[in-house]
């Protein structure tokens, strides 16, 4: 259970904003937020994820040096050999990023400083036609703002096969 703690400034918020193609002007200007809901600027929905750039050894950022798995169908730096996509986690197939749920308890604004806490959440398997057993593996990681409030409760599913699809019955 690893907590990151991590500063809400407006600058981050509008650019994630325009990253993600939101326009909205909640986000960016205060003169128009003041005359909303909010009173002021507020985070999009998804802005915490924005946090794995405040953890320097978040899994996904590449490291100088060290191979990248990178993206697409044949990802580079990997070690297939691990048995399991180059991550470290055992089983004979790979993983995935199956889902994401947020519960939000609270708008985010500026001058926030948020203190996420992860934590394994269930785990159940089912059984898979191609791949074998599929392990579901949930994470929950609770956002809480400088005052010990909480704010928003993130929760993750990661899918694990059990050995590799074969791609000859994929066509």
């Amino acid at each position: 259970m690893a907590a990151k703690t991590f500063p809400i400034e407006a600058g981050h918020i509008m650019m994630f904003a325009r990253s993600v193609g939101d326009d909205n002007k909640v986000y960016y200007d205060e003169d128009h937020a003041k005359g909303t809901e909010a009173g002021g600027i507020i985070a999009p929905p998804t802005f915490v994820q924005s946090s794995a750039q405040f953890d320097p050894d978040y899994f996904l950022r590449p490291k100088v040096g060290q191979p990248w798995f990178g993206s697409g169908k044949n990802p580079t730096g990997v070690d297939r050999s691990a048995g399991d996509g180059g991550r470290g986690g055992g089983g004979g197939g790979g993983g995935l990023h199956a889902e994401q749920h947020y519960e939000y308890h609270r708008h985010i604004k500026p001058g926030d400083v948020l203190t996420a806490t992860t934590k394994p959440g269930k785990t159940w398997e089912r059984e898979g036609r191609r791949s074998g057993k599929l392990v579901f593996s949930e994470s929950v990681t609770e956002y809480r703002d400088q005052n010990g409030e909480l704010v928003i409760t993130a929760r993750g599913v990661g899918v694990r096969t059990e050995r590799p699809v074969d791609q000859k019955q994929e066509a």
